[in-house]
């Protein structure tokens, strides 16, 4: 063990993993167990200092005072080397307290070429690749086993060891907002594609040099009324009018078969079901019943955030989800939690109501202690125990390095999918008269000669994105697009007219489908992004790299036809204006 002599079992690595387990809970008082139990946001920064847009106490308190030791980071650093020194900074000030017990950091998403903060955390120094719906496109295991493998290298390199992802919800409901974090509509795609995800991450099995998996949302929250989504009160309900949880269950049964070592249940609460109609981290039904019971995972669960206590997010007040158990108090909706079969709250700083619970006889020490034993064995397997620093040098030089940029770069450009291309009008000709919408013009300059108007153009390039109504209801709901996949009249009558007045090539992002509603026939060429840069765009449509991509789900011909569909039921409605794996070559 790095600088720390060996003066109790656990510290042992010659020892095997039970044994370490079982003398350090024995070492344990109760403060240290239930802090093993919260697993919040900690920003990078200064240790010493809270962080008041998220309403945190600083790190340093949370791990004195709370004796917490895992968590999700927010924001970035500048460089492989600055975030290195952040985490190793952290890890020292944990070892020189109490039991030593190492942190666990996590992350979301951090490779995805996004501009939706909630989503995908930004990339920062990391190499930038599509948003899982593009790799969906792709259709490869091994290429997306491949770009786990270069993610891990890269977490790794920092000290991130858990992923909070993949999300392997279903896209069978054409609203929802989240669509753009999954593998798209089809069961069997996600399933295979979900493999290959966890075995780039964590390897053949979970060790020293893995990043683990946290799986979501369990048991699949693609089907929610409506295509709402229940980060929000008036999105809680999800429902299953084709009678179809199996259907969504198979890319979780599928990642437990990879090796997966945790899981995340979704804040939805189902209805009309045979299951309690309660929020599925409360749902005992799900979490022991199926989970547990029928599938055979014993591996760590972990609430989404947020689920016990009210907060106040960007200056908007955002009620605990705790939807169909909003009666209950806090203690008693942590009970209810832990009687389901939880292991971990996310995003909550609570552990003062558990020991309350724990002291009162509430809750039993022996049940934190199957918490805690999970949660202990995968920090034991993780290596953090032995080493939890990393090498500042090689953090800088492994980060963003030059090959995995480019690989992410190929990609982005691969993963591009060809709805149309009337008359070969791509790819282009370097050199001709572009106007363009939505790409920077010193990109763009590198290909075309750049005009200030349709009628001085040879050609038009317009990236836009899919449509959705403007929620704005305060705090962070503005990020999520839903409602109408249709475009608004004017914004449509807009494009249309360009397209008439000049040959018109349109490349649309799909964070979830949109209806074209005519556009893929007035433009002369269709192109869809699931999150590329304008170089990964350009390179494509001026030939230097084809499109590879098929459509990870179906695009509808309507609002009409979204309602009218069952949305937990894939490929469900009426005629389509394209179906699942379209997608041209040339």
């Amino acid at each position: 063990m790095t600088d720390t002599e060996v003066r109790f079992p656990y510290q042992d690595a010659a020892l095997d993993i039970e044994q370490r387990v079982e003398d350090l809970l024995g070492r344990m008082d109760a403060a240290d167990k239930a802090g093993m139990l919260f697993h919040t946001m900690v920003g990078i920064g200064d240790p010493s200092e809270g962080n008041p847009t998220f309403g945190l106490p600083s790190a340093h308190s949370m791990i004195r005072k709370r004796r917490m030791n895992h968590f999700n980071l927010l924001g970035s650093a500048p460089s492989g080397r600055e975030f290195a020194a952040w985490s190793n900074a952290l890890q020292r000030f944990a070892r020189e307290d109490g039991l030593g017990i190492p942190i666990t950091f996590s992350t979301d998403p951090r490779h995805a070429f996004s501009d939706n903060p909630l989503t995908s955390m930004f990339a920062g120094p990391f190499s930038q690749w599509p948003e899982t719906l593009g790799f969906a496109a792709l259709a490869s295991p091994e290429r997306l086993e491949r770009f786990g493998d270069i993610a891990r290298q890269e977490y790794l390199a920092v000290g991130l060891r858990v992923a909070l992802h993949p999300q392997i919800d279903l896209a069978t409901e054409p609203r929802w907002s989240r669509i753009n974090g999954t593998f798209g509509e089809s069961a069997d795609l996600t399933s295979e594609l979900v493999v290959g995800y966890i075995r780039g991450f964590m390897g053949s099995e979970l060790g020293p040099e893995s990043v683990s998996t946290m799986v979501k949302h369990f048991p699949g929250g693609g089907p929610q009324l409506d295509g709402e989504d229940p980060h929000f009160e008036w999105g809680k309900e999800q429902v299953y009018p084709g009678g179809e949880q199996e259907y969504h269950l198979r890319p979780f049964i599928a990642a437990i078969g990879a090796g997966a070592t945790q899981m995340m249940p979704y804040y939805g609460k189902p209805v009309g079901t045979d299951w309690e109609e309660v929020g599925f981290g409360f749902n005992k039904d799900v979490l022991t019943t199926l989970l547990r019971d029928r599938l055979g995972f014993d591996g760590i669960v972990c609430t989404d955030w947020g689920l016990l206590t009210d907060a106040d997010i960007l200056g908007t007040p955002m009620p605990a989800r705790a939807w169909g158990v909003e009666h209950l108090t806090r203690p008693e909706r942590m009970v209810k939690a832990l009687d389901a079969g939880i292991d971990q709250f996310g995003g909550e700083l609570c552990t003062d109501v558990l020991l309350d619970l724990l002291a009162s006889g509430a809750v039993a020490e022996d049940r934190l202690d199957v918490s805690v034993r999970r949660l202990l064995r995968e920090k034991f397997r993780l290596g953090l125990f032995d080493d939890p620093f990393v090498d500042e040098e090689h953090a800088e030089a492994v980060v963003g390095r030059a090959d995995f940029v480019q690989e992410g770069l190929d990609a982005q450009s691969d993963s591009l999918t060809l709805l149309t291309n009337a008359d070969a009008i791509l790819p282009l000709t370097r050199g001709v008269k572009v106007y363009a919408e939505g790409v920077a013009s010193d990109v763009l300059a590198g290909y075309a000669t750049v005009v200030e108007t349709p009628a001085e153009a040879d050609v038009a390039i317009l990236r836009i994105k899919a449509p959705f109504e403007d929620r704005d209801r305060g705090g962070f709901s503005a990020m999520f697009h839903s409602g109408s996949l249709e475009f608004p009249a004017e914004e449509h009558a807009r494009l249309t007219a360009i397209a008439e007045a000049v040959p018109t090539v349109i490349d649309i992002y799909l964070d979830r489908p949109a209806v074209l509603g005519g556009l893929e026939e007035s433009a002369r060429a269709v192109l869809a992004d699931y999150g590329a840069s304008d170089e990964a765009v350009l390179r494509v449509l001026f030939g230097e790299r084809g499109p590879q991509g098929s459509l990870p789900f179906d695009l509808p011909r309507s609002d009409a036809a979204v309602v009218a569909s069952r949305s937990d039921v894939a490929f469900d409605t009426e005629d389509p204006t394209f179906r699942f794996g379209h997608g041209l070559r040339y």
